[in-house]
């Protein structure tokens, strides 16, 4: 118990993140990430090599490279944690 006290103590607490800002509009950004989740959910788990070779096929406007794409992953997945939260 002692140890796992000291470990519990010890570790240091994850920084805290601003939001995420994205770059374009709010209905684009509402279009890239459904078209997206479209994606995710037809062709099940990919990896977001799989994912952006996937979304260069639609050839979607506003999504401009796989970084972007990243964020815009990440942007989703903090969007669904805090509408669970709720």
């Amino acid at each position: 118990m002692f140890g796992s006290m000291i470990r519990y103590f010890s570790t240091k607490p994850k920084p805290k993140m601003k939001p995420i800002e994205l770059k374009t509009s709010p209905e684009q950004t509402q279009t890239i990430a459904r078209v997206i989740f479209d994606i995710l959910k037809e062709h099940g788990p990919l990896t977001v090599g799989d994912t952006w070779e996937r979304v260069k096929e639609v050839g979607l406007r506003g999504l401009t490279s796989k970084r972007y794409m990243k964020i815009v992953l990440r942007w989703m997945r903090g969007r669904q944690k805090r509408e669970t939260k709720d």
